[in-house]
């Protein structure tokens, strides 16, 4: 695998994207050199690892091209820089099939705003990744395809945005596109051990399909600075460095179980408690409180999920009697909650209200992500629609309160399990703290710095600079 990008044999791969954009800008590195060095590299990982479901070897060059060409090269925030699109997100050309063979061949006449607005700052898309179907398990996986993590291709990256996950970790891509809607942004992100943030309600355009308003686009990337600067292109505002708060941040810590007989298992908590020392260290206040979700909000959350496969099925015409046995039953049940009126919007509104008073006395709350490592990468697509629910709920019940509530939340690493696997925490907060958590997410960064890429898929092929 060649990684040189440039003159004189200059590692590119596996760069930040920060770094990429910066050579680019000042003609160091050319854009098709970068690319055509990623391609390189994917062509290398992509048998062990599954992430794409399309490969755009030569309309990527082509891109690149064209930002080489372009008159405002030294000014784009991303000039250069490779990144993966979920398959689900509209990309001009490409079919976004939701994960499901069963949606029928459409490509997309136009990009998906969140696609526009990256490729207007120099990006160029790399592929579409894979995904399970419509977008609704915690493992990625469809017939003949079973997604797998890099940091151990025993075990999933996760879902749904799985694919961009293990494209990211891999060394791929130092950016890609993907959405959350119950955790999945921040579920991969943990599995992967990269950064994300699902933005809160209104701040990045979602999809056609949000399901209630529970879904949110957002980026994964291997640092903060990565992170802060697509977040705020995708949000259409001027990148630039989080603001700093005015002073020292008050920070709830809760780590009891959500749901009763699912605890999190010992690293999980030794990992939030860990971070939580730090920030005393750093001189941030930190209290003990506990996170309740009231029963109607679970069943909303739940009853959202459920009528997100009907409404899902819907938007992108499959054919149901094609679907997966589970996504079938989901969609079924799913269309039931619908037409039994389940889906309340004055549900979310209270649950809303309700923990956005939870942050009156602080600024931020810190909990687990998950309750152990990731899920087994196998066929999940085979096992039944309980299997899959029961999985996924006793792997994952931290993450979907945040989308009931349409607040953002964050998750970056913290470490490493025993058997090598990436631990990571959740940080959550009130209604426009995006920067808050970022900036916290950057100083966390700065005082515990982690290993950028899974170590056997590290371009560099040894510890990242960034690693510990």
């Amino acid at each position: 695998m060649d990684a040189s990008g440039g003159p004189g044999g200059a590692r590119v791969v596996g760069l930040p994207a920060t770094e990429i954009a910066a050579r680019v800008r000042s003609g160091e590195l050319s854009a098709v050199a970068v690319v055509r060095a990623h391609l390189a590299h994917l062509a290398d990982v992509e048998p062990r690892i599954g992430a794409f479901r399309v490969v755009r070897a030569e309309a990527a060059l082509a891109e690149a091209a064209a930002v080489d060409a372009a008159p405002d090269r030294s000014s784009l925030p991303l000039a250069g820089v490779p990144v993966a699109v979920k398959d689900n997100i509209a990309v001009t050309g490409e079919t976004p099939t939701g994960g499901s063979p069963a949606c029928p061949a459409a490509p997309a006449s136009e990009d998906h705003p969140v696609v526009s607005r990256v490729r207007a700052a120099g990006a160029v898309v790399l592929g579409i990744t894979r995904m399970p179907e419509l977008g609704l398990y915690a493992a990625t996986d469809a017939p003949g395809a079973v997604s797998r993590n890099p940091w151990d291709t025993a075990r999933s990256p996760a879902g749904s945005s799985g694919g961009s996950a293990a494209a990211v970790a891999a060394g791929v891509v130092p950016l890609a596109l993907g959405n959350d809607g119950m955790g999945s942004l921040r579920l991969p992100a943990a599995a992967c051990g990269l950064v994300t943030l699902k933005p809160g309600r209104g701040v990045v355009p979602t999809l056609p399909d949000d399901w209630s308003g529970m879904v949110e686009n957002g980026v994964l990337a291997t640092t903060v600075a990565d992170l802060a600067l697509a977040t705020s292109l995708l949000a259409g505002e001027r990148p630039g460095p989080p603001a700093a708060p005015a002073g020292p941040l008050r920070i709830a810590v809760a780590t009891a179980p959500l749901v009763p007989g699912v605890p999190t298992d010992g690293p999980a908590r030794a990992a939030v408690e860990a971070v939580a020392a730090e920030l005393r260290s750093a001189g941030h206040t930190v209290v003990r409180r506990r996170l309740v979700v009231p029963p109607g909000a679970a069943g909303g959350t739940l009853a959202r999920w459920l009528a997100g496969a009907d409404s899902g099925a819907d938007a992108l015409g499959v054919d149901r009697a094609a679907l997966q046995p589970r996504s079938r039953a989901h969609a079924r049940i799913g269309r039931l909650v619908r037409r039994a009126g389940l889906v309340r919007p004055r549900t979310a509104e209270r649950f809303r209200r309700r923990m956005t008073a939870f942050f009156s006395d602080v600024d931020l709350l810190l909990t687990p992500v998950t309750t152990g490592p990731p899920l087994p990468a196998r066929p999940w697509h085979e096992r039944s629609f309980t299997s899959n629910v029961w999985a996924n709920a006793r792997w994952a019940p931290w993450t979907p309160p945040w989308n009931l509530a349409g607040l953002p939340a964050l998750v970056l690493p913290a470490g490493t399990r025993a058997e090598g696997h990436p631990l990571a925490v959740h940080i959550a907060g009130p209604p426009g703290s995006e920067t808050r958590l970022l900036w916290l997410a950057g100083e966390l960064e700065r005082r515990q710095p982690w290993r950028r890429h899974a170590p056997v898929f590290d371009p560099a092929g040894a510890p990242s600079p960034a690693s510990v």
